[in-house]
């Protein structure tokens, strides 16, 4: 199957130091995809591209809108689809009132099987094809998770969470159950389809040592995947965390114990890092995953993105939703709330920089920008089609947006799932063909 795309091509090279730092990345006004067997096998002027396109190739002119990579979310929770837009204090709070009793749901296949479907329509409706999600501690979540994802055909990354403390019954395992349903899941699904499983502790405050033992086990024994776990998302958190593990420095030491610290290794929140914390993850070459819906939400604090990366030793960074904790599924959303806490620090973070982040630059932090992420001939065709005159108030200030700059603001500032006209997955649209 080949398919020729047009419409206006924008894809990132590198993060964009400036508004005007045009060399950051790549744009054609007039640009045509050509897709071969689900991979983007030219790209450049349409003129170009139609005239080396074989004859009868099925053409698609999506002008006059954008075409760019699939956002990718670096961190939610698949099990907290009914948990959103839930009221509570704080983080510790909102865990013990209604995602924990949420999450034991989970234990259901049927129940299970039914959110995954409504999930992925979510993740295609908003134009992320690429995510990094918590289960349940049930393996029949992860199965759920990842059968899903292998029926649409979607590069998914996912765990089972290992949790053995402070949570109710039915969402508690053992150090030798997280170890073992981990090592199932890993034998089931890793590299099947587009499948990547990631090792998956909650948080130090639900892992006893011992099942921070089993986690070291496994990221001894399979080196080449994923870690993901939450740091320092808020003060209490922090504080209780401590109490359970007296003789680590702080926090992030409590996973450089039991050697969680590394290049694939993503911390969900790390808003509250001091610098020797910060230092170590420099020097593992850590991520640290920004939620700012979530972080607003939870008044958990305000992630200084921009200090991070310009320390003398940097941090790794990537973004995401944070569904539940988080109050959207769109990225777009979630960079317009990014955009707002830097405002509130005293920072900017211009549009180049946002788009970066939800395309080339999560897929760097994941170390799969080879695969995912940019327009590049040889990746995944996993592209949306963004319109930013979608709304009729939208399309009232697309009439005086006079630069490429002006209209990522304007989608990122007022845009959500209706200014994402299609979803591409491996170059089959998958919007337009949602109930």
């Amino acid at each position: 199957m080949t398919t020729l795309l047009r419409g206006r091509l924008l894809s990132f090279k590198r993060l964009p130091q400036s508004l005007d730092d045009a060399d950051s990345y790549s744009y054609e006004d007039d640009g045509g995809l050509l897709i071969e067997d689900g991979a983007i096998a030219a790209t450049g002027p349409y003129a170009d591209i139609k005239a080396r396109a074989p004859e009868g190739v099925t053409e698609i002119d999506h002008r006059p809108h954008l075409i760019l990579p699939g956002f990718i979310d670096m961190h939610l929770h698949f099990p907290q689809m009914q948990v959103i837009a839930s009221y509570a204090a704080n983080l510790l709070e909102w865990l013990n009132t209604y995602t924990f009793p949420e999450e034991c749901r989970f234990v259901e296949s049927a129940h299970a099987e039914r959110i995954a479907r409504h999930f992925y329509d979510e993740m295609i409706r908003h134009g992320t094809t690429t995510a990094v999600a918590y289960c349940s501690v049930h393996k029949t979540s992860a199965d759920a998770y990842f059968a899903e994802a292998m029926r649409r055909n979607m590069r998914m990354v996912g765990g089972k969470v290992m949790m053995d403390r402070h949570a109710p019954q039915g969402l508690l395992d053992t150090p030798e159950m997280g170890y073992d349903e981990t090592r199932q899941v890993i034998a089931d699904w890793h590299g099947k389809g587009r499948n990547h499983v990631a090792i998956t502790p909650r948080f130090a405050i639900t892992s006893t040592p011992a099942q921070m033992e089993a986690t070291a086990a496994l990221a001894r024994e399979f080196p080449d995947l994923h870690i993901q776990t939450h740091l320092s998302e808020n003060h209490d958190e922090i504080k209780f965390t401590c109490e359970l593990y007296p003789d680590a420095i702080d926090y992030t030491d409590i996973y450089a114990r039991y050697g969680l610290l590394g290049p694939k290794s993503l911390f969900g929140h790390a808003i509250h890092l001091s610098e020797r914390e910060a230092d170590a993850m420099s020097e593992a070459g850590s991520v640290a995953v920004h939620c700012p819906t979530s972080n607003l939400f939870l008044g958990s604090g305000l992630f200084p993105l921009k200090a991070l990366a310009r320390r003398e030793k940097p941090v790794r960074i990537g973004v995401a939703t944070d569904i539940g904790g988080g109050s959207s599924y769109s990225m777009l959303r979630t960079m317009d709330e990014a955009y707002k806490i830097q405002q509130l620090l005293g920072e900017r973070l211009n549009p180049l920089e946002s788009y970066y982040y939800m395309t080339r630059g999560n897929a760097e932090s994941l170390s799969l920008v080879d695969k995912i992420g940019t327009l590049d001939i040889g990746t995944e065709a996993d592209l949306i089609v963004l319109n930013a005159a979608a709304t009729p108030a939208m399309a009232l200030k697309m009439e005086v947006t006079k630069s490429l700059t002006e209209e990522l603001f304007l989608l990122q500032t007022m845009g959500d799932d209706r200014a994402v006209v299609e979803t591409y997955v491996a170059g089959k649209p998958m919007k337009s063909t949602l109930q």
